[in-house]
Formats: structure tokens, C-alpha cells, sequence
């Protein structure tokens, strides 16, 4: 089956039956690999993409509801909303394992587009269908104050873990 889509700006026909999950279009059709596949139910979030300006699952989308919708990947969002949501991970430490982290910053990036002084029942809200397996929930939501400017540049975590001898790698834990 012929379906057009327009992702991150892009029109592509791809000739896949309607049924096939989005995720794999995106990955194996477009050549897309930012956006992972986690768990494919629907539960974990690595998979987030934005279609029309909202957060989906692309794991449990099929590829023909994306028809004649705007879709945008990890590789797509616009640096004016993916440069500040990177630094601020960067800063706080975000990244362990990784992979999640496309998902987490595009479901970041939507709540971002709502409300831009987000809080912290916001961010809670927003990215609860997004699991982390290295637990870095606590920093995700600095890091989203951060990049909507809520945060002063010291405190928060990163302060913390320095008070108890925590510091890029010297002495402590």
C-alpha cells in the first residue's frame, strides 16, 4: 500500500501495508534511528515521536494514521526547542544508558510547546509514559526547569549530590 507521509518536513511515499507500526517506517523505511524501540506495547516511551504537535507512541501507531500528518522524529526537532532541552540534560547528567533519551526529550519538547514554565506536577504529568531504566527522574525534570529557564544554573541536583562529596567522578559514592 502506497502511503504519503510528511516527516520532519520531508514528503516520502512508502509502499508498506497501512498496518505496519510507524516506529519501523520511521527506522527501517526512512533510515530514522533516533527514535528507539523499547519495549513495542506502547509502555516505555523510546519510541516517542510528535505527529500534528503531539507526543505518540510511533510503536503503536500504524503507519497509516500518519497519512497527511505532520511528523516530527528526534532528528527533526527544531534547535530553537532541541539545543536548550540538550544542554540542560548535558548539565545535569541525564544521559547514563541513553536510551531513552529520544523519547524523553521529545515528550519534554511537547509539554515545552504547552507550557513553557512548567511545574514540577507538569513535567510529572507529561512525562510519565516515559520509563527510564537508570532512574534519572529526578534530574529530568531539573533538567526540563532548566531548559524552560525555571531553574537557577546552580542548585537543584547537581548541588545536592555535590554537598555529599559526589563530584564528576572524584571523591564520594
Amino acid at each position: 500500500m502506497a502511503i504519503k507521509l510528511t516527516v520532519n518536513g520531508r514528503s516520502s511515499t512508502v509502499d508498506v501495508p497501512g498496518d505496519t507500526p510507524l516506529l519501523w517506517v520511521i527506522r527501517d523505511v526512512l533510515n530514522l534511528h533516533g527514535t528507539k524501540f523499547g519495549c513495542g506495547i506502547g509502555q516505555c516511551g523510546a519510541c516517542t515521536v510528535h505527529m500534528g504537535g503531539q507526543p505518540i507512541k510511533s510503536c503503536m501507531i500504524p503507519v497509516s494514521a500518519g497519512a497527511n500528518a505532520q511528523i516530527t522524529t528526534i532528528e527533526g526537532l527544531a534547535p530553537k526547542v532541541a539545543n536548550p532541552l540538550r544542554h540542560a540534560w548535558e548539565e545535569v547528567d541525564v544521559p547514563q544508558c541513553g536510551y531513552c533519551q529520544a523519547g524523553q526529550i521529545m515528550a519534554a519538547a511537547a509539554l515545552l510547546s504547552k507550557h513553557s514554565k512548567p511545574t514540577d506536577a507538569d513535567i510529572d504529568s507529561a512525562m510519565s509514559g516515559n520509563l527510564c531504566r537508570c532512574g534519572t527522574y529526578i534530574r529530568i525534570r531539573e533538567a526540563i526547569h532548566r531548559a524552560a529557564g525555571n531553574a537557577p544554573k546552580s542548585g537543584g541536583v547537581v548541588a545536592s549530590l555535590e554537598t555529599v562529596g559526589v563530584t564528576n567522578g572524584e571523591e564520594g559514592l
